[in-house]
């Protein structure tokens, strides 16, 4: 039987923005890197019926400080790691619109100090399988985006077209006909992002001036085959899924109207769908897991309570303007805590394209 692990959950607080700043916000947070604590105070409690700060804590935390390359050595290596086993991993970040998490994953790509999880892990696969004498890999990418609960390929000439989810019997939900290319290299997966990013759903709110309008799943496979004590190869198949997912919104704040406030609903319905199923885990009752809810929560299935290591980054920014919001991120980050998953290595998968590569050199 898998051994239980949890979900490793962590928050990084952003900096006050220039828009914040001008506003004459105050920064309502207060946190502790060393002990993983975060504290929040409400801005409206003052006086005689001032309230205690509100205190959570994760496996880290990090500050307006905090360098793209710790987040990634302390939250992402391990799991990239587990991915070259033969685990499925998922690396996910969470949080109202312009809290950064398109820059946690994505960073500033050609900046060695500001680049983030997703090129970094490109690097680290790559590294590593330079260095894995005596095995064979297959690394296959593919990208997603869900789009007012459509799903679309970003690698396809047709990116505009709706995809089918559907679900199998052993491997659960997959989407029909989605692509995925085989690449031998950091420069090949890059060109594989680049191409479906300027596919992507982006727009401009009063929150942030380049809005992801949906969420994005960047999946990588990577397939090794070695020998066995008995002499035989061995193929195991890990999956990776970085995802980044579209902020949470107020309309009041981002004044969204037209079809961006529609993209604003679905975005919203979705990520409650996605705390119900967090809830619905961490409940203590065997009770229904609503996966089904929304295409996000069945492409995550295996990511929160079933085969895979996962890890949370909740972005929050520090003002008192948005005190409500990141309370809510930390409350939704809190219960993420508690979600256990069956990580368990993928060997000889039936579906292992390796195998059909060594069929034919053979």
């Amino acid at each position: 039987m898998p051994r239980e692990e949890a979900v490793k959950v962590v928050v990084r607080c952003r900096p006050l923005n220039s828009k914040e700043q001008e506003m004459g916000c105050a920064r309502t947070v207060n946190i502790d890197v060393r002990r993983g604590v975060i504290e929040i105070h409400n801005p409206k409690s003052a006086g005689n019926a001032q309230q205690p700060p509100k205190t959570f804590t994760f496996d880290y935390v990090y500050d307006w400080n905090a360098r793209q390359e710790n987040i990634y050595d302390e939250v992402a290596r391990p799991i990239i790691d587990s991915v070259l086993e033969g685990y499925n991993g998922t690396m996910f970040a969470y949080g109202q619109t312009g809290t950064g998490k398109t820059f946690t994953m994505e960073g500033v790509r050609n900046d060695p100090d500001l680049k983030g999880v997703i090129p970094r892990a490109f690097e680290h696969v790559f590294q590593s399988i330079g260095q894995g004498q005596g095995t064979e890999y297959l690394v296959r990418a593919s990208y997603l985006e869900i789009y007012q609960e459509d799903i679309r390929d970003l690698l396809s000439k047709n990116h505009d077209r709706k995809l089918q989810l559907k679900e199998h019997p052993e491997q659960g939900f997959y989407v029909v006909d989605l692509s995925s290319f085989v690449v031998q290299s950091v420069k090949e997966i890059e060109h594989v992002m680049n191409v479906g990013n300027k596919h992507r759903k982006t727009g401009a709110t009063n929150m942030n001036e380049r809005s992801s309008r949906s969420h994005s799943l960047f999946m990588i496979t990577i397939e090794t085959s070695s020998a066995g004590e008995d002499g035989q190869s061995r193929i195991r198949a890990g999956k990776l899924n970085l995802v980044d997912l579209a902020g949470s919104e107020r309309q009041t704040k981002t004044g969204a109207e037209g079809v961006r406030l529609k993209e604003a609903t679905k975005i919203n319905l979705s990520l409650s769908a996605l705390g119900n199923v967090i809830k619905a885990l961490v409940s203590g009752r065997n009770n229904h897991v609503p996966y089904r809810d929304s295409k996000l929560t069945k492409l995550l299935m295996d990511s929160l309570g079933g085969n895979a290591k996962t890890a949370m980054v909740a972005n929050m920014g520090p003002a008192d303007y948005n005190y409500d919001e990141s309370l809510s991120t930390l409350r939704y980050a809190n219960r993420a805590k508690d979600i256990k998953n069956k990580p368990k290595v993928n060997e000889d998968p039936k579906d292992a394209l390796l195998r059909e590569y060594q069929d034919e050199i053979a």
